[in-house]
């Protein structure tokens, strides 16, 4: 690592540790505002599914999806979608549709990265998830280095990887800014059923050069499973203020309860043990895709608080890393599905707000993609 972007990281992690010093010591969360960013239906899309939401380098917000051709299926042709918002989500440009691809089994989302230090936006997708009239999961990623307005040609990184099937997220991935591994790009994910698990991806070279890192496999492995098997999915990963990272991950056959797998990594993800892996009953969940976000001082989850139904998507707080939750709000009764959330970091004035992206609908969660802008300080 260069000496300049020793010295960027410094500096950030210094910016960082002074905006958590400053948190505040307790939120009242409430809905500021929602909108809908995406309407299914429309546009030569079918259905509009698996929301990414990040900031960008310079203070804006990037949304992403999946514009689904066909329809609902998680296989089938798709465009990558995508909306830029330069006023703090008060309003969007239109979308614009970064990539188009064909195939049966087309791409799907999806993981957003943002490299602090060289101001780089990474998005990671594969193709051939499901192995629907293909045999080849391949592993790609975008990037761009202009805050979200132009991006690169696709990079097959399974040139690196190989080629078992790896499904980052869906959510965002980490940046270490503590040690150890200050610095580090770290994407987590799953793979197939049958081998399923919770893998990362790591990069300690700015994104150049990409290896597995920490993993927990499912059990029993590279089988079919039945209800009630271990199997991690789906996953979340951040970083809290004592460098070690945690992921939150769909528990897929409610091994244990219908809740959340909670995973640790004290090492910069290189491993994870079991020993470390907990299971949080308050967060009752069906199996879907949830998201956590670290953001001054206050762990937030989001999910439909439902053990069997995609309904009643939920915010919940923490000011002890998730060992115990202060309140909860409701953001949408009916259906919804996956979410994901952001903030905008290092400007005082933002860290008052948290943004939800989220599957929801009046009777199936995939009608809309809805963006909720919440106030933290329970004033509009």
């Amino acid at each position: 690592m260069s000496q300049g972007c020793v010295i960027k990281l410094v500096l950030l992690a210094i910016v960082l540790t002074i905006s958590w010093d400053e948190g505040l010591a307790t939120v009242s969360p409430i809905v500021m505002e929602q909108q809908l960013l995406w309407i299914s239906g429309g546009d030569e899309v079918g259905a509009y599914r698996i929301p990414l939401l990040s900031y960008t380098p310079k203070g804006n917000l990037l949304a992403i999806c999946e514009a689904r051709k066909n329809g609902r299926s998680d296989e089938g042709p798709k465009f990558l979608a995508m909306r830029r918002s330069e006023d703090k989500g008060l309003s969007w440009q239109p979308q614009v549709f970064v990539l188009n691809n064909e195939l049966p089994d087309g791409l799907n989302l999806g993981a957003v990265l943002v490299d602090n230090v060289t101001q780089t936006i990474f998005v990671f997708y594969q193709i051939c998830s499901h192995y629907y009239k293909c045999d080849m999961a391949v592993q790609y990623y975008i990037k761009s280095v202009d805050d979200g307005i132009s991006w690169s040609k696709p990079y097959n990184l399974s040139r690196q990887i190989g080629t078992r099937m790896f499904a980052p997220g869906p959510g965002y991935g980490v940046q270490k800014k503590y040690a150890p591994n200050i610095g580090r790009l770290i994407v987590c994910g799953h793979s197939t059923l049958p081998g399923d698990g919770m893998f990362c991806l790591l990069s300690d070279d700015h994104g150049d050069t990409w290896r597995y890192g920490g993993e927990i496999k499912g059990i029993p492995y590279n089988t079919k499973k039945v209800k009630g098997d271990f199997v991690p999915d789906e996953c979340q990963p951040l970083e809290l203020p004592d460098g070690s990272i945690m992921v939150n991950v769909r528990n897929q056959y409610q091994y244990h309860c219908h809740c959340r797998m909670i995973m640790m990594s004290y090492d910069g993800a290189s491993t994870f043990k079991v020993d470390d892996l907990r299971f949080d009953t308050t967060l009752v969940d069906p199996a879907v895709a949830a998201s956590i976000l670290y953001h001054n001082g206050v762990l937030f989850f989001t999910n439909p608080e439902s053990e069997t139904s995609r309904i009643d998507l939920t915010l919940r707080w923490s000011y002890n890393n998730g060992t115990t939750w202060a309140g909860a709000l409701n953001i949408w009764p009916k259906a919804s599905g996956y979410s994901t959330m952001t903030a905008i970091p290092n400007s005082i004035s933002d860290h008052k707000f948290i943004y939800i992206l989220y599957e929801r609908g009046e009777k199936t969660y995939s009608q809309y993609l809805a963006l909720a802008k919440i106030s933290l300080s329970g004033k509009l």
